[in-house]
């Protein structure tokens, strides 16, 4: 595996830096409703300043994953204001972004039919960035994880 050094001393993969991620963030929670009635799940408020989408971002952004699109669909308003004012700040010049991709009907009159059907709606959007992997993550978890490693076992198995 080919690695090269960050700025902060970490060796970041070239596999990773043409991986795009996806993360899946239009979920409605339905059993934290008292939390979701007005948000996505990935919009909950966790520890104070966080939301729970923090985590895959973090992750993403720690293991040199540095293509990002957020899939959203249910009460996404907080999600994208959140996601614009803390996530949007990357170097486009080097292909660097956190991109929002809303439901938006794009293969017909259906919303997003399940998480399949989420990215099936948006392979022309995964076919513009043309990267060499596609990470697809659930925007509702929360975990630290570098997907360095697993990025590298997928791609040599």
């Amino acid at each position: 595996m080919t690695e090269i050094q960050s700025d902060h001393g970490r060796f970041v993969s070239l596999l990773t830096r043409d991986t795009l991620a996806l993360i899946l963030a239009g979920g409605q929670g339905s059993r934290l409703y008292e939390l979701t009635r007005w948000r996505a799940k990935p919009g909950v408020h966790f520890g104070g300043k966080l939301r729970i989408i923090d985590f895959p971002l973090s992750n993403c952004i720690n293991s040199g994953i540095r293509r990002i699109g957020v899939l959203t669909q249910y009460k996404a308003h907080s999600l994208i204001r959140h996601l614009v004012h803390g996530w949007t700040r990357f170097q486009a010049e080097n292909r660097e972004f956190v991109e929002i991709l809303p439901a938006s009907q794009r293969t017909g009159d259906e919303w997003y039919l399940g998480t399949a059907d989420a990215i099936y709606q948006n392979l022309d959007i995964i076919r513009t960035h043309d990267p060499k992997l596609v990470l697809i993550l659930a925007g509702d978890h929360v975990y630290k994880m570098d997907y360095g490693p697993m990025l590298a076992w997928h791609s040599e198995n």
